[in-house]
């Protein structure tokens, strides 16, 4: 059930928490000082980055993804309407058996969810909702402020670390944290699968599709070169036009990092 916190959405909790805590009070606090104009630019940073970051994630896992009315229904009588969306088996307007209402296009059912989603994604684990129309913005600007936030984290840990094995070999001394360690095998794995997925969702905005729509041309393209086809997604506007709604995106981004 979406808005329930169950244990992927505990544990990415606790890896913003210990990630903010390592990151200020062993890595910055540890090579520059938390009381040093640097230290204090970089925690002043970073704070900011992980309340964007916390911000936007609590949207995507509270805020509804779209709900298909209940008062839906196709225009059947103008034929040229985008809502008659036809199955790729048979002419039928796209009806939903389970929820039964007629679905408008690009809305899928989840089984997760138990419901028709609008502009669906995919169903994600890891904030116990669905990626859809109303919460994918929150979703990717959570994505892209949490690769700049690992980005920010990584190099001051590199910075960190170098210091401190500067300084335990200049010293004979064993100081060296534990927690730079825990902190690495973190955040590395983290890192790359967050620009993976960043990068993912762009190529998807480039050509205007979603996770789904990607998966049903794939097989669309193969049907349609089997014939002698040429498939083209019939949402994708070109790339300029699909990136009209982007501009929203940034004056989103910019005006929550500089709240």
């Amino acid at each position: 059930m979406r808005g329930y916190v169950t244990l992927p959405i505990f544990i990415v909790l606790t890896a913003i928490g210990y990630l903010y805590y390592t990151t200020l009070f062993v890595l910055i606090d540890g090579w520059l000082g938390l009381s040093t104009a640097a230290g204090f630019a970089n925690a002043a940073v970073f704070t900011a980055l992980a309340v964007v970051v916390v911000v936007t994630y609590g949207i995507a896992v509270f805020e509804d993804p779209g709900r298909v009315p209940d008062s839906f229904s196709p225009d059947i009588e103008h034929s040229e309407s985008p809502i008659h969306e036809i199955k790729r088996k048979g002419g039928d307007l796209r009806y939903c058996q389970k929820c039964s209402h007629y679905k408008p296009p690009r809305a899928h059912h989840c089984r997760t969810c138990k419901r028709c989603v609008l502009r669906m994604d995919h169903h994600c684990v890891w904030i116990n909702n669905c990626v859809g129309h109303e919460n994918y913005k929150a979703f990717l600007i959570f994505v892209f402020y949490g690769v700049i936030a690992c980005i920010h984290s990584m190099v001051l840990l590199v910075g960190s670390a170098s210091y401190a094995l500067h300084n335990d070999q200049e010293h004979n001394a064993g100081s060296f944290n534990i927690s730079y360690i825990i902190c690495g095998i973190l955040l590395l794995p983290l890192t790359i699968a967050l620009i993976v997925l960043l990068g993912w969702h762009i190529y998807l905005i480039l050509q205007n599709k979603t996770t789904i729509e990607y998966h049903e041309g794939v097989k669309a393209m193969w049907l349609a070169e089997k014939v002698g086809n040429v498939y083209r997604h019939p949402y994708d506007l070109g790339i300029y036009e699909n990136l009209m709604w982007v501009r929203t995106f940034c004056y989103l981004a910019t005006v929550l990092l500089c709240w």
